[in-house]
């Protein structure tokens, strides 16, 4: 596996992170290295336990590794100070959550202006920025101004993808986005982030425990008791 640093998107390099247990410490990530380039989606594969969760967190910057080297679009997140880290994340990474965790009471449009608000945008100026994205996504014809509970699972799983976009990231970091769905909607969601990585050029890191959406993955890694291969 190829271990050069990119200027842009996502390299790991000798990453190793370990939490206490008791009077010992267990290892969640062994010596991972990965790179994946702007446009690239990655898949890595692996049982429940194996260190998957670990790695989102530490290429989120979420939690800083005992040792190696984060980079994201360029900038080594460990040489960063926290409020330094947090901006990163907020402009640089984009996360898709297991579960959408939509605010009940906005609209599909409303999830993406709350976010420009957060980074201390003006949401009106947004708005149209928002509209295309979310039908780039199939979000359209009237769904954009729908609430949670008048979408469907996989159209709440579509608003979660373009809300991670939103900030227009380098980086997009997705966890099990396919476990509450059926098969064919999982394997829409699945093309869907495949054509969105190619589009808006990120550097996409999926994290599924399904073997059978992995048609559309550039790369497929096994992650087993931390080690990535």
């Amino acid at each position: 596996m190829s271990t050069v640093t990119l200027t842009t998107g996502l390299t790991l390099r000798d990453v190793v992170l370990t939490y206490p247990d008791g009077d010992r410490r267990l290892t969640a990530l062994d010596r991972v290295s990965l790179s994946v380039a702007p446009g690239e989606l990655t898949a890595v594969v692996g049982p429940s336990g194996s260190g998957k969760s670990s790695l989102l967190a530490v290429a989120s910057t979420l939690l800083r590794p005992d040792s190696g080297q984060v980079l994201i679009a360029g900038a080594d997140a460990g040489a960063l100070s926290p409020r330094q880290a947090t901006a990163l994340r907020r402009d640089r990474v984009g996360i898709v959550f297991q579960q959408p965790n939509l605010l009940a009471s906005l609209t599909a449009l409303e999830q993406l202006l709350v976010v420009e608000n957060l980074r201390g945008g003006r949401a009106r100026a947004a708005h149209g920025r928002a509209e295309r994205l979310l039908a780039s996504v199939g979000i359209a014809d009237g769904k954009q101004y729908r609430r949670p509970h008048q979408l469907s699972g996989g159209e709440r799983q579509r608003v979660n993808i373009a809300r991670a976009l939103f900030a227009e990231p380098s980086v997009l970091l997705v966890d099990e986005p396919t476990s509450a769905l059926d098969h064919e909607r999982g394997a829409q969601i699945v093309e869907l982030l495949a054509d969105v990585t190619r589009d808006y050029a990120t550097a996409t890191v999926m994290v599924t425990h399904d073997r059978a959406l992995l048609d559309r993955a550039d790369q497929v890694l096994e992650m087993v008791d931390g080690y990535l291969g």
